[in-house]
């Protein structure tokens, strides 16, 4: 049952961060093909809220809950934990490449800074009022 858990966590942390990296991209291809959906004004403040998530944990040095509870998963079924973040644990697994915790910190920050960027290129739709 732990690692069912574990793989579990997993698939939920890679599509909380598919959201975070992708969420950006379709937001930058609503800018030129018009979608209007993108403009959800609900969408643009969970994709924000997520980065700022993101950006906070970096900056205060903290490890990402799902990291942690995923490792622990992992441990109780008899596996091994993480040495180190989900980001930099899978990018050293697919690229075999380690980068000092301080590049994650600002690679974080800068995709911020882009989100906000993005937020003033493609704002989201104003907050529409009921019609009674």
């Amino acid at each position: 049952m732990n690692l069912f858990l574990a793989d579990l966590i997993l698939v939920t942390h890679a599509l909380f961060v598919a959201f975070v990296i992708l969420g950006l991209v379709v937001v930058l291809l609503e800018r030129q093909l018009r979608w209007g959906w993108l403009r959800n004004r609900w969408f643009r403040l969970g994709h924000l809220l997520a980065i700022a998530i993101v950006i906070a944990e970096a900056w205060f040095g903290q490890v990402c809950p799902l990291t942690e509870w995923e490792s622990r998963a992992r441990v109780a079924a008899g596996e091994s934990g993480y040495a180190t973040s989900f980001i930099q644990h899978w990018l050293h697994e697919l690229l075999f490449y380690d980068f000092e915790p301080w590049v994650f910190t600002v690679a974080y920050t800068a995709f911020g800074i882009l989100v906000l960027i993005a937020w003033l290129l493609v704002p989201p739709e104003p907050r529409q009022t009921r019609k009674d």
